[in-house]
């Protein structure tokens, strides 16, 4: 079937020249993805999101694709008549083709998943490419992992045709179509990253067609990559990393040893291979294209290319809501920020002020006491610091309906950092953090300032920090790291003057988030140690806690009602009696002292703080663990209202303070919970903004309203500089791996005007971040599902492969899918003839028919193999969910043949991911079903990693020391809740982060052998940031693993103690090698034989 793209538009080149400005031939472009034409006289390349083509001895170039929609990748038929490429107009990217020459473009593959075109068969009638779809029923290779297949495409459309289970990309074929030769892809490192020497570096293989037999031609530790057949088939063209950076390489048939360097760039990879017929290659090198033949050596292509954008053209967003909401302090307007300006709200009405348009980020932000000034940190010139905006005119009530505003740099200085400001609830003096770590407090009225922390405690290098005030003005409460035990923290709390950090929890637990009530005698915390352990460094679920800070406070809460009814009317008699003796004045000098005390300067008492016997003095408050977002007290201390999620859904509940009665539910909603500084209203801020006045009621909406103007072009500038700065500053090693980050950054900024879309700025800024040569690291660009782009369900099923008439053969119904039900009649053997009335015809694509139909009732039309006819109703699924039972189904499939290859003496479990839900499952195998076993198959392939060595360690280190016995009868070993029987582990190269740190603890520690093959070494953690575009993420690798020799575990890649790879052919006949050896070598250690 062939579909013209609803979106995809294609002219002429010569009609675009006309109509457009010329680019200048010398400008730094950012070209990528270029392909030479067979003929050698013309190459295609991407620049910009749309497919040009130019002479391959340069000039002007002509534009083929038209529209918004992201096209990249180009390949050419073998006539050079027609060129696939991918392109993102239905969502996902989808195969298209458009005539070189120009004109429409058509719709090639229908599915959902991203699919990439390679080549073209050598009679030019199919197009080969890869995409995440799935396996067929007899496969062995993991319905979890996303690496891909590799599939045929009738050029027109039609019924795409799988061949072969793994990966194998950028094929090239053979002059006699018997053959191609292709490059793996074992894991899933970003694909920008260079001069890694791991066992995922991409190796070169071939494939008999024929035959299915595929063999290795490339055994380097270097990157190997994008090989091209010579015309005569005599020569393999490739990519490598061998001399340090990727250059161009030819070997003679396929002979490794004759591999010879045939260009000689350095500083900068060669990308993007192609090969003419007549033998001109062609090649990407930092931005430009070069083409090179033996005669004439590298030349680059001087190219023109007609500019058809608008400079500075800005883009507008509608502004609901947004992030980091803070209350004026007289509850009349609420600041926020949203794609990193800031905005200030009415809270009464819907009217909305932008007080900052700049392309930087603006967060942290504070009122002044008098809600005239509004401070926030922003990332301007290089660096962070203070600025502050202020009402001009004295008419203007406030910021929401300001008619002027002006903005300053707070600080005058550029010697440090400044983040995360705070103004004291006295206005008096201002907090921040100073250099990323460092809590400093600046008088406003003398400019001193002091430093409060001076960093020691505080390794987070994001700039942030969990403190807050006291109501005082004279304490900070914060969370902090003692006595090196990152990332656990405790409450503490410090003078604002300075001075020592007194540790009021001190745990082993994380301890965090300090909120003072409003007479400051109580800090609430939210803490893991009672909530159900999280077997990862996240995830265990929280309570709300209170400290005491004195007696007095810790004595009225713990009163019984009738005490504290009688403590409260002797209280207010007393209050009485020293009113009226102040009305009457019978004694100045108590009058004088009272008024003192009980109302002192600025209406806030000085807070008693009494360390001793503290931990005596916390307190659990909520009856239930959970997963709590925001926590508050009302300004009497009578009601907790607190934000935690139990299971699914977010509530919103509250209760007695002190009687610690049943929560009470408000209603659904997720957020944070601030008062105003009356304690009026209780504000809610989440997806909008709502509040409750005096904390009752149902929460009513506040409205915003306004409109946000944005140069992308700015933004993605400031977004470069910010990833690149972040790196510098957070990466785990200071050295940076050695790379001259200042040249590495000028070279790629370079290319920033030439960019001007999200797709092409994640590549550059991954272009970058792969000079780091680190894992976790990398930018990605996930644009916002829209309505209208494709979304195909699942049926889960498997049909034939090589059934070739109307309809498709069901092989097998998937255990958990749509039609493992009870009351269906659907099995093996069957086949399916329509969906939705729909006829499936043979050799045509039927993807489109599942199009947006996860979840909706679909009629499915069967036939029997004695012809009977029946339908059936079912609900699709989702890609993500098939995946799912996908992936159950191939664990039981190795549990099933770990049973049976060790007669049933041996018990298998995977480890999906290094998570608390992945061990408690394995935990209730091992212990459980497994427990009659000799021993365990502990399988960590396909794992992307977590935080779980230390619980895995001791899970299967345990040594039997006692039996419990009862009355002559062995009831259980002790240790009972560890293995302590034997074990092994089955490793492969798609192992990442903690799926590598765990086998090197478990090798280390001498748990037990490790089977499979080497682990690339990326154990290090990282911090995944979004950034102010909601669309845009990148990686900083924040922590490094050290070893007792002083080296670390990136970049060190475990070698397991037998190695066993997988093939291609023995998965595809439902085969794992490795699982096998796994089996007979733990047999042997269990039988004393190994």
């Amino acid at each position: 079937m062939n579909l013209l793209s609803r979106r995809i538009c294609a002219l002429a080149g010569a009609v675009l020249l006309a109509l457009t400005s010329a680019y200048a031939a010398d400008g730094a472009l950012w070209m990528r993805y270029p392909s030479i034409s067979p003929d050698g006289k013309t190459i295609a390349f991407s620049y910009q999101g749309s497919i040009y083509t130019v002479p391959a001895t340069g000039g002007k170039a002509t534009r083929l694709t038209l529209g918004d929609d992201y096209c990249n990748m180009p390949v050419w038929s073998p006539d050079g008549r027609e060129i696939a490429y991918a392109c993102d107009a239905f969502g996902a990217f989808d195969i298209f083709t458009i005539p070189s020459a120009g004109g429409p473009s058509a719709r090639v593959t229908l599915h959902s998943a991203s699919e990439y075109p390679y080549a073209y068969s050598p009679d030019g009638q199919k197009i080969y490419y890869s995409a995440a779809i799935g396996q067929n029923a007899l496969s062995a290779v993991t319905g979890a992992a996303r690496l891909g297949e590799l599939y045929r495409i009738d050029r027109k459309g039609g019924r795409p045709e799988r061949v072969t289970p793994t990966p194998a990309e950028e094929i090239s074929f053979a002059p006699d179509g018997k053959s191609f030769v292709y490059q793996d892809r074992k894991g899933s490192e970003n694909n920008w990253r260079k001069h890694q020497t791991s066992s995922v570096a991409r190796d070169i293989w071939s494939c008999d067609l024929e035959s299915g037999v595929h063999t290795m031609l490339t055994r380097d530790v270097h990157d190997d990559r994008m090989p091209r057949y010579s015309a005569d088939g005599s020569t393999i063209y490739f990519l490598s990393e061998r001399s340090g950076s990727f250059n161009v390489w030819e070997m003679k048939g396929g002979n490794e040893a004759s591999a010879r360097q045939l260009t000689n760039f350095d500083t900068h990879p060669v990308r993007f291979l192609s090969a003419a017929l007549d033998g001109t290659l062609c090649f990407g090198y930092n931005g430009g294209i070069y083409t090179y033949d033996s005669k004439r050596g590298t030349r680059k292509v001087d190219i023109e290319i007609q500019d058809t954008g608008i400079p500075g053209k800005k883009e507008f967003l509608n502004v609901s809501g947004g992030n980091e909401y803070v209350i004026s302090p007289d509850g009349k307007e609420v600041a926020f920020t949203y794609r990193g300006d800031v905005f200030v709200t009415s809270s009464e009405y819907a009217t909305t002020k932008q007080v900052s348009a700049t392309p930087q980020t603006e967060k942290g932000l504070t009122f002044s006491k008098d809600g005239r000034k509004l401070y926030y940190a922003s990332e301007r010139d290089g660096m962070w610091d203070i600025y502050v905006s202020s009402l001009v005119r004295d008419a203007d009530p406030g910021f929401a309906n300001a008619t002027l505003l002006r903005e300053e740099r707070f600080f005058g200085d550029r010697e440090h950092e400044r983040t995360c400001p705070d103004i004291s609830p006295d206005g008096k003096k201002l907090a921040f953090v100073q250099d990323r770590d460092k809590l400093m407090v600046m008088d406003l009225a003398s400019g001193a300032v002091t430093m409060v922390t001076d960093g020691s405690k505080h390794y987070s290098t994001t700039g942030s920090m969990d403190y807050s005030w006291s109501p005082d003005s004279k304490w900070f409460a914060l969370s902090y790291t003692a006595n090196g035990h990152d990332p656990y923290s405790d409450i503490a709390i410090v003078s604002a003057a300075g001075g020592e950090i007194i540790n009021l929890t001190r745990t082993g637990y994380f301890d965090m988030a300090p909120v003072w009530s409003a007479d400051g005698n109580v800090i609430l915390f939210a803490t893991d140690r009672y909530g159900m352990r999280s077997h990862a460094s996240w995830g265990s679920l929280e309570d709300v806690m209170a400290i005491f800070l004195n007696r007095k406070a810790y004595d009225e809460f713990c009163m019984s009602e009738e005490e504290k009814e009688l403590h409260d009317k002797a209280e207010k008699d007393r209050k009485e009696k020293e009113d009226a003796a102040k009305e009457e004045g019978k004694d100045k000098k108590k009058k004088k002292d009272t008024a003192e005390e009980e109302a002192p300067k600025d209406g806030v008492k000085d807070i008693a703080v009494e360390t001793d016997r503290i931990e005596e003095r916390i307190v659990r408050l909520t009856p239930i663990s959970g997963s709590l977002s925001s926590y508050t007290l009302d300004k009497e201390g009578k009601t907790l209202y607190y934000i935690a999620t139990y299971g699914r859904q977010s509530e919103m509940f509250k209760c007695d303070f002190r009687k610690g009665s049943s929560p009470k539910k408000i209603q659904d909603i997720d957020g944070s919970l601030a008062w105003d500084s009356k304690y009026e209203n209780l504000f809610i801020f989440g997806r909008g903004i709502s509040r409750m006045k005096g904390g009752n009621g149902s929460p009513e909406s506040v409205a915003v309203s306004a409109r946000l103007e944005y140069d992308p072009a700015a933004e993605r500038a400031y977004l470069y500089d910010h990833i690149w700065k972040q790196e510098k500053e957070r990466f785990y090693s200071v050295d940076l791996h050695g790379v001259d980050w200042v040249l590495m950054g000028d070279n790629y900024r370079q290319f920033l005007p030439s960019i001007d879309n999200d797709y092409d700025f994640a590549e550059l800024a991954s272009e970058l971040l792969g000079e780091l040569n680190v894992s976790h690291t990398g930018a990605m660009y996930r644009p916002s599902s829209e309505t209208g782009d494709d979304a195909t369900a699942e049926l889960g099923l498997f049909f034939a492969d090589d059934f070739g008439g109307d309809g498709l053969l069901v092989e097998e119904v998937v255990d958990g899918g749509p039609f493992d039900k009870a009351a269906s009649k659907v099995a093996s053997g069957d086949l399916l003839l329509a969906i939705d009335g729909e006829e499936i015809i043979a050799g045509e694509d039927w993807y489109h028919m599942l199009n947006r139909k996860a979840g909706k009732k679909v009629l499915c039309s069967f036939r029997k193999a004695d012809g009977s006819a029946f339908e059936e109703i079912v609900t699709p699924v989702s890609i993500s969910a098939m995946r799912s039972l996908l992936y159950r189904r191939w664990v039981k499939n190795n549990a099933r043949m770990v049973e049976e290859l060790s007669g049933g003496r041996l018990g298998y479990v995977h480890i999906e991911s290094m998570d608390d839900e992945s061990y408690r499952t394995i935990y209730a195998d091992i212990l459980g079903k497994y427990y009659h076993c000799d021993g365990i198959v502990i399988d960590t392939r396909y794992n992307g990693g977590g935080r779980l060595h230390e619980d895995i360690e001791i899970l299967f280190s345990g040594t039997k020391y006692l039996t419990q016995v009862v009355r002559g009868k062995e009831a259980c070993d002790m240790p009972s809740r560890r293995w302590n029987k034997a074990s092994i582990m089955v490793t492969g190269e798609y192992n990442y982060s903690n799926a590598h740190g765990t086998p090197w603890v478990y090798q280390h520690m001498g748990i037990g052998s490790v089977v499979g093959m080497p682990v690339p070494g990326t154990m290090t953690s990282v911090n995944w940031e979004y950034t102010q575009n909601p669309d845009l993420v990148f990686g900083i690798p924040v922590v490094g693993y050290r070893k007792a020799d002083g080296g670390y575990l990136e970049n060190c890649q475990l070698e397991p103690d037998y190695k066993v790879a997988n093939t291609t052919e023995t998965l595809s006949e439902g085969r794992d090698l490795q699982l096998e050896k796994a089996v007979e070598i733990l047999l042997r250690q269990i039988d004393g034989k190994e």
